[in-house]
């Protein structure tokens, strides 16, 4: 595989550029393999603005060894962007929540509980404020090889209130507290957790050159090119943490 390096300059004046320029490269990935071409983009946001969350593998924690998954937190003038992909889950949806501990020492169950600093009831993402958990991020949806890609935008969440605390994938899913069940207005009778991850700030763009992966000592491209098949882990970006 032949890899290409690009480096570009831009001429900024004011913040109002800085705003537009790095709004303009939050889908810069994406846009790139929609030409067919893969690419690993080398961190993005800055400071506090974006975050990531590893699930499974030496990172995080998951009940069976065969979920991992990386979760990406970007903050925009839109909302905050919740990017990820995560592996070896049953088809079909999967309920997905913010915990309010970042602590992982006994798995999923030291966590807390969702991330409610409003004191609300269980919800769904689109609910208002005062009728829904912060941490309530809804569903993904895993499709017959056990892989869920996802990208939300969510106007309540702002990444330096999460940096710390945990992300956390369910069996069942997230009834968004629809139910007519005491535990429909607790966590959407979403079920056992399965894998989560602490949320840890993510460099900035170049910030971090780092090209091996921490947790199998395989270059970035190698965990790019990985299949579900083999259970490797998929698009495990380590590179653009800074823990």
């Amino acid at each position: 595989m032949s890899l290409a390096k690009i480096e570009f300059a831009v001429n900024m004046t004011c913040q109002k550029c800085v705003n537009t320029v790095r709004e303009s490269l939050l889908d810069l990935n994406e846009k790139i393999e929609k030409s067919g071409k893969k690419a690993v983009l080398k961190g993005y946001g800055e400071n506090s603005y974006s975050a990531v969350s590893m699930l499974g593998g030496n990172s995080g924690y998951s009940v069976s060894n065969n979920i991992k998954g990386v979760i990406r937190f970007v903050q925009t003038v839109e909302g905050c962007i919740v990017d990820g992909t995560v592996d070896g889950l049953e088809p079909g949806q999967h309920g997905i929540h913010i915990h309010e501990c970042g602590d992982i020492s006994k798995g999923c169950e030291s966590v807390g509980e969702h991330f409610n600093p409003y004191n609300s009831i269980h919800g769904g993402p689109e609910d208002d404020i005062s009728k829904k958990h912060i941490g309530d991020l809804g569903n993904i949806e895993a499709d017959n090889n056990g892989r869920a890609l996802f990208r939300k935008i969510n106007q309540f969440l702002t990444v330096s209130d999460i940096i710390g605390r945990s992300l956390v994938i369910t069996d069942k899913p997230d009834d968004l507290g629809k139910g007519n069940d005491k535990q429909s207005k607790i966590d959407g009778n979403s079920g056992e957790r399965l894998a989560c991850g602490i949320i840890a700030r993510s460099s900035s763009l170049f910030q971090n050159t780092k090209k091996i992966c921490a947790c199998d000592g395989l270059t970035i491209w190698d965990e790019r090119e990985s299949t579900h098949s083999n259970q490797k882990e998929l698009t495990k970006y380590t590179e653009t943490t800074s823990l």
